[in-house]
């Protein structure tokens, strides 16, 4: 197992400890707060639809500040430097946007429950339970990603052992979920959105100011690490080398198209957020709030991780004891001082629960209404089903403890998740994305896409670039080809299947599909209005807004 490097202790004193408290006492304060309102099991797992957008649409951005934001993508900018910002401006906005704008009426409109109960409607009953079990194994995957990370880092930090560390995140996850359902998750999730940035603010200023601001950070990046280092482009030709491995093609399509948007628009732990606010106009600016702090969080990650790069030069190099995965660890160690090192250790930590909650609450939500209540105990009252819900909570929490030690096979976590994103997340996209806009699709052609978008990702990684049958420079490079071939790979056979079965009856596409409306959503627009996709105008000056936000940056 790779552990943070025994030297990162940090001199935590009462007051970093008393910091701690105040804020679990808190957490589990909101958590209690919120059972009040927990009342039938819409309640529990989507917070009854009632909250507003910028409660959901900061949770939505928080409930992805976990381990693969904090710790994972400083180590992937100390591993490959500002071609980080790949993951926000090209990975991240773009995919938000689209959400926003043209999923969310069909997930909000439809009323369904979590993202797999889409599919049962749109396809039929093997694509709904596919898509259910492999969103639930994902889950509880990335649920211990996040376990994982905080054990090593409390275990190196505090000096609490491994096992105290993940018993006492999980128990306090595990407390305010099932005290409070999603709510009790999503309103703690907007108290460490801000703890995080608390966190990560003087993080950076001070990690800045150490190697002389950002002329002295860049002037010695360049000098050990090559001019490449510090842009997001340089030698992205194909054929041409560069720190992350890929080329501008496989950055376009495998990161920016397929695991972008494969993560942000079927992903069920972001789009649950979505679902819980309290109309369709809340649902659909949920995103859209989101995508905004996501422009500039990138700068809190990326910074942190060059400048370990800068002061840390052996970190990551072979023979030194120091992952990438130790960036932010280790200046916390060497810039903070106690308080501010208190309010770091929790935003740490919170960041971490933050990640943890989100995915076993969406797991908790697809296990109950689309596993067992759909396939095991059918027709229960309403009441059972809360209380299976609860009962869930506990077992996602106990699994995820289990998968924590996955994880630690990966010196950047951030190349663990993205493999899981192409073997999960881009197959359910492609699914997603052919069934809403083309009619045709049929019925069948739902599950046979999932299966083989899921197969061809997988032998692409584990045969093809594992086996060195095709060169591919960088574990983040094979992540890119995978979530590409598992895309191409889902479509092919979508269509194919697609000739040979039975379409489904257009009178049971309503709603569903891209140009139908269904009678049964209320705030769906009527012909001859102004909806955003009836404005041409408006459509092209948001094509050139989301270009500017995802290309103008890259200009430094």
């Amino acid at each position: 197992m790779h552990h943070l490097a025994d030297g990162l202790r940090l001199p935590t004193n009462g007051l970093d400890y008393a910091i701690l408290a105040i804020y679990f006492a808190v957490v589990l304060g909101i958590g209690f707060a919120a059972r009040a309102s927990v009342k039938t099991s819409l309640d529990f797992f989507l917070s009854g639809r009632s909250l507003p957008a910028w409660v959901t649409g900061l949770a939505f951005v928080a409930a992805n500040l976990g381990a693969t934001e904090i710790l994972g993508m400083a180590a992937t900018g100390a591993q490959y430097g500002v071609a980080v910002v790949h993951w926000y401006w090209i990975g991240a906005i773009p995919a938000m946007v689209f959400l926003g704008l043209v999923m969310m009426p069909f997930y909000y409109g439809s009323k369904v429950r979590s993202v797999p109960e889409f599919l049962l409607q749109r396809f039929d009953r093997s694509a709904h339970l596919l898509s259910s079990v492999l969103f639930a194994f994902a889950a509880i995957l990335i649920a211990g990603v996040n376990l994982y990370a905080l054990s090593i880092v409390v275990e190196a930090l505090l000096g609490w052992p491994q096992w105290v560390s993940i018993v006492v995140a999980g128990a306090f996850v595990l407390a305010y979920i099932t005290i409070g359902g999603l709510s009790s998750a999503i309103y703690n999730e907007v108290l460490q959105f801000f703890v995080i940035l608390a966190a990560l603010l003087p993080l950076t200023f001070l990690g800045l100011k150490r190697v002389g601001g950002w002329d002295g950070l860049t002037g010695s990046l360049e000098a050990s690490h090559g001019p490449e280092f510090l842009t997001a482009w340089g030698g992205t030709g194909i054929g041409d080398p560069n720190p992350l491995g890929a080329n501008w093609l496989t950055i376009v399509l495998g990161l920016g198209f397929v695991l972008s948007f494969g993560y942000w628009t079927t992903n069920f732990a972001e789009v649950q957020r979505a679902l819980s606010a309290k109309n369709l106009s809340a649902a659909k600016r949920t995103p859209l709030i989101a995508a905004f702090p996501k422009i500039f969080i990138v700068f809190l990650v990326m910074i942190p991780g060059l400048v370990a790069a800068v002061v840390v030069p052996k970190i990551g190099t072979a023979g030194s004891d120091l992952t990438y995965n130790d960036a932010i660890p280790l200046l916390m160690q060497e810039l903070l001082p106690n308080g501010v090192l208190g309010i770091a250790v929790t935003g740490l930590l919170a960041a971490f629960m933050a990640g943890m909650a989100a995915n076993v609450s969406s797991f908790n939500t697809v296990f109950t209404y689309d596993i067992w209540a759909k396939y095991v105990k059918t027709g229960r009252d309403d009441t059972y089903y809360l209380r299976f819900g609860r009962l869930i909570t506990a077992i996602g929490v106990l699994c995820s403890i289990g998968t924590a030690f996955l994880a630690s096979s990966f010196s950047n976590i951030m190349g663990y998740l993205q493999t899981l994103f192409s073997f999960f997340n881009v197959p359910m996209f492609v699914v997603f994305i052919i069934g809403m806009f083309w009619k045709r699709a049929s019925m069948k052609s739902g599950v046979w896409g999932l299966l083989a978008g899921t197969t061809a990702a997988m032998v692409n990684y584990f045969v093809v670039y594992k086996q060195g049958i095709v060169d591919i420079p960088s574990e983040q490079g094979a992540n890119f080809v995978s979530a590409i071939v598992g895309f191409v790979a889902g479509a092919v056979v979508m269509v194919v299947v697609t000739l040979f079965t039975a379409p489904k009856p257009e009178a049971e596409l309503a709603g569903l599909v891209y140009g139908t409306r269904s009678p049964g959503m209320a705030e769906a627009p009527a012909e001859g209005d102004d909806a955003w996709y009836r404005r041409p105008a408006l459509l092209g000056w948001g094509a050139v807004a989301i270009a500017a936000l995802c290309y103008i940056p890259y200009s430094f």
